[in-house]
């Protein structure tokens, strides 16, 4: 946009002032210019989602992730962000899950000082996340520079244990299903999402009346732990996950394959191992795999999405032998895909929950590899009619 946002207001005025707050709709500027939706992140990957909203008074970061996988996703982490960390006014957090709120420290460093917005729930988890994500950097980095196997010199951690202090007092805790004012007619609603614990979908209502829906990762129905999403309600603009919008789970054939991979390996005597994207200490299980690939009595069963570049992919691609901490190490051991085991929805189930609301303008599919993301494309406009688009990197629209 030509005219940039006022600068943020004393932190008495500005961003979450609570529940229930939000001011009539004739504190509204009268001539309110759309809204513009950047996407930074998340966009035909699974990875570092990143979601801009700039209006004439407000930034709103929606999603703050890390990238992860390939090379060129992970240096992306490195660069600078198309504006100042500190021109943003807020950022809304949907779960804790890295590729969400990962980012967050690095946002911190480089001048970032509004509050984040997210549940209760997610709160407490990410700050474990976070944490967890800066010693993994601070070991990695210590262990590339003793042993010489990175070709920085020295290696340096994205950010630390004191980036994470600072990030953790902005996090500023929202109850979810209540309306709150992040900026004057700028208000925000979070709505159970049934991914993880504390996972939301987000609705801003924006200071031209116009609104947008980010459906964070959306929880499959019949999690035997968490409530179902809460059903889409509508929105001018949505941002859609797609990280199966191809696929269908088959739990039935998962439970099989999942009792009879483990079942083979304990009859030869072996050991099984379970990588998992989950919110624990990644270096045991790199440490297990280290020790558990190599024996061909064991089996190592993945048992979610493998995202492209990640150790976990390359199993579920035959690789033969794995790159860890400079050195590669064989594989003998059995590799079961079991991804059913998924906390995402599948391409049926999002089907199933946009189809009871009107349709937005225009939905844009984010989060999801690119034949993901086309797929459920196309499948959206045959069994909805919907315009559906699949967005670029750093692409920018407006929201009408």
């Amino acid at each position: 946009m030509s005219q940039s946002p006022m600068p943020r207001p004393p932190a008495s005025e500005s961003a979450h002032a609570g529940p229930g707050s939000a001011g009539p709709a004739s504190a509204r500027p009268a001539a309110a210019r759309p809204a513009l939706l950047s996407f930074l992140g998340g966009v035909r990957t699974v990875t570092g989602s990143k979601f801009l909203v700039e209006s004439d008074h407000a930034r709103i970061l929606v999603d703050c992730g890390l990238f992860q996988g390939v090379a060129d996703l992970r240096r992306r982490n490195w660069r600078m962000l198309p504006c100042d960390a500190s021109d943003i006014h807020a950022v809304v957090v949907t779960h804790a899950h890295l590729d969400h709120c990962g980012y967050l420290p690095r946002l911190v460093r480089h001048g970032f000082r509004g509050p984040v917005l997210t549940s209760a729930a997610t709160a407490r988890p990410a700050e474990i996340v976070l944490r967890d994500s800066a010693r993994l950097q601070m070991e990695a980095a210590e262990h590339a520079n003793r042993h010489g196997w990175s070709k920085h010199r020295p290696a340096r951690p994205l950010y630390d244990d004191d980036d994470v202090d600072h990030t953790v007092k902005f996090f500023d805790p929202v109850p979810v299903g209540s309306e709150v004012e992040i900026m004057a007619g700028t208000r925000l609603r979070l709505h159970h999402g049934g991914h993880i614990l504390g996972s939301a979908w987000a609705h801003l209502t924006l200071e031209d009346g116009h609104t947008l829906a980010v459906s964070g990762d959306l929880g499959r129905p019949g999690h035997p732990l968490l409530l179902p999403p809460e059903p889409f309600t509508g929105a001018d603009v949505l941002l859609m996950e797609s990280t199966y919008g191809d696929r269908h789970h088959d739990d039935e054939g998962a439970r099989h394959g999942f009792a009879s991979v483990i079942t083979r390996a304990l009859s030869r005597g072996g050991t099984v191992v379970i990588p998992a994207f989950a919110i624990d200490r990644t270096e045991v299980v790199l440490h297990d795999l280290h020790r558990v690939l190599p024996d061909p009595r064991n089996a190592v069963v993945i048992v979610g999405f493998a995202a492209a570049g990640t150790r976990a992919r390359d199993l579920v691609d035959g690789a033969r032998a794995l790159k860890m901490f400079g050195e590669y190490v064989p594989v003998r051991a059995e590799v079961a895909d079991v991804p059913h085991f998924s906390a995402h929805a599948d391409a049926g189930q999002i089907i199933d929950w946009l189809r009871a609301a009107p349709a937005p303008h225009t939905t844009y599919l984010v989060h999801g590899e690119e034949s993901a993301s086309e797929t459920l494309r196309e499948r959206i406009g045959a069994e909805l009619g919907w315009t559906a688009v699949v967005p670029r990197s750093g692409e920018a629209v407006l929201v009408r």
